[in-house]
């Protein structure tokens, strides 16, 4: 059977990795949101061989695939080493912010673990996009610092009008709000590249029950 790649990086089927990064990932399985509305977990990632690796390649034309893992010692051990598994939709953020970076002419900065974290991440306390490697932190702009409210508010601004797949979060205090940054995700997202290995009801089922006992 063909390997499957895309950007030079091998796609995995996470139902397929051994157990300890299937504990750490929980690939298809079902977690409430800040709401209690259950969303399932991706099941297919990018397995990424080395920091280097991850520096040179490009997602979007001002965006490395670096940029969205960059992680500290809150993220689970298994994940702050190599090889380390993102979810595919990374691709698809990088798509979304190349546009926002497009219109504030300035380079955009991702905060460390603002990218993506796993399930196992120490913030991950119910699903968010940034799980789904669907959201990003950017804590600057250019040489500005985004930690003002009309900092803040004019760049959510900025991107609710560029799309209407942007969500950004209010300036404040209180849980849903943000005060040293711009939070902007896509949603809950999964992206399943046309090379990935093949998907059938039987092995997802079997990952929903694994995941449900451990």
């Amino acid at each position: 059977m063909t390997e499957a790649r895309h950007l030079g990086l091998r796609i995995m089927d996470g139902l397929t990795l051994d157990r300890r990064l299937r504990e750490v990932l929980r690939p298809a399985e079902l977690v409430p949101d800040r709401h209690g509305r259950a969303r399932r977990l991706p099941r297919f990632f990018y397995e990424v061989e080395s920091w280097e690796s991850a520096k040179e390649i490009q997602l979007a034309p001002h965006f490395a695939l670096a940029e969205f893992i960059d992680v500290d010692v809150r993220e689970h051990p298994d994940q702050r080493g190599f090889p380390r598994y993102v979810p595919c939709a990374v691709v698809v953020l990088a798509g979304a912010l190349e546009l926002f970076r497009q219109a504030v002419g300035a380079k955009v900065f991702v905060a460390a673990n603002g990218g993506y974290r796993t399930p196992s991440h120490e913030l991950s306390r119910y699903a968010t996009p940034h799980t789904w490697a669907a959201a990003a932190n950017v804590y600057r702009i250019g040489d500005a610092r985004l930690d003002t409210r009309e900092a803040i508010e004019k760049y959510n601004q900025v991107a609710s009008g560029l799309s209407t797949a942007f969500r950004t979060r209010p300036y404040g205090a209180g849980v849903g709000a943000v005060d040293d940054h711009v939070h902007l995700d896509i949603g809950f997202v999964v992206e399943v590249p046309p090379e990935a290995p093949t998907e059938s009801m039987g092995e997802a089922s079997a990952g929903d029950q694994e995941g449900e006992s451990s």
